[in-house]
């Protein structure tokens, strides 16, 4: 009898408790700090921050959010940002982004457990427990994939280069190339979910190399197609990629140079 009472009481318990709070791991600066959900809720800066087009849900949202930089108060210019997430997304992102002053602003928006997101579309599941979300992103070009929900940290990091090498054109390769300019978009886009020639922290995707590259059975003019709309060249309903439909998320300039720096790295494979 006790042992059932026992169990009755620990089933309240987890029937009490909170379902989505979770804590936030920044490591940023000198030391370690670990946001509990409670925490960020009662921040003293934590605000009502309406988002007019928001990138995950497709609508106006309302959220109870955080500025990002009152929970980076020691970042600099030029450093960059590792933000992780719980499905295997993984984005750097550079503090000039987060620091800038033409308008543009990152949020830290924060899932109330007693008041929990709606599931996100396309059956992609929750957005919680924290997302990271911005008023007048056009002002700094923002994109979409500086947007990661499901995130559970952030953490300082080197330069893509010289954490992952295998990814980077030869030092050869001109810097006013178009395989260098594909170089950054891609670190900006497709690394955030690929991995290249066995490298990188994102899980979501297929490595873009091995064991071929997609210019090497697309061609050009299919890969820009998914690129731009993955649905397009095959229907497949559970498919967590969304593309880059619009001139403002993509550019042609540098849709074109990403395809070229994907065509080079075909020719520079790197098994591991």
């Amino acid at each position: 009898m006790r042992i059932l009472h026992r169990c009755l009481a620990l089933f309240a318990l987890c029937c009490a408790l909170p379902l989505h709070a979770a804590d936030l791991h920044i490591d940023v600066g000198p030391s370690a700090h670990v946001w509990t959900t409670a925490q960020l809720l009662s921040n003293a800066n934590a605000r009502s921050v309406t988002i007019p087009d928001d990138v995950a849900f497709h609508r106006t949202m309302t959220y109870r959010a955080v500025p990002l930089r009152v929970l980076l108060p020691e970042l600099a210019h030029g450093e960059r940002l590792k933000f992780v997430a719980n499905d295997g997304f993984s984005v750097d992102i550079p503090s000039d982004a987060l620091l800038n002053r033409s308008g543009a602003q990152a949020w830290l928006a924060v899932e109330d457990p007693q008041h929990p997101w709606p599931t996100l579309p396309g059956n992609k599941g929750d957005a919680g427990p924290f997302y990271v979300v911005w008023k007048k992103p056009a002002a700094a070009q923002i994109g979409s994939e500086y947007w990661p929900y499901q995130l559970a940290g952030i953490e300082h990091v080197e330069d893509v280069a010289a954490r992952f090498p295998a990814t980077a054109p030869a030092a050869s390769v001109p810097g006013d190339s178009p395989v260098r300019h594909g170089y950054v978009v891609f670190q900006r886009t497709c690394f955030a979910c690929h991995t290249l020639n066995g490298e990188g922290d994102a899980h979501m995707g297929p490595d873009l190399n091995i064991p071929h590259s997609p210019t090497e059975y697309l061609s050009t003019d299919m890969l820009r197609a998914f690129i731009r709309n993955p649905q397009s060249l095959r229907r497949w309903p559970e498919g967590k990629m969304t593309g880059f439909p619009t001139q403002q998320s993509l550019p042609d300039v540098d849709l074109d140079a990403v395809i070229a720096y994907l065509k080079y790295m075909a020719q520079h494979k790197v098994q591991k």
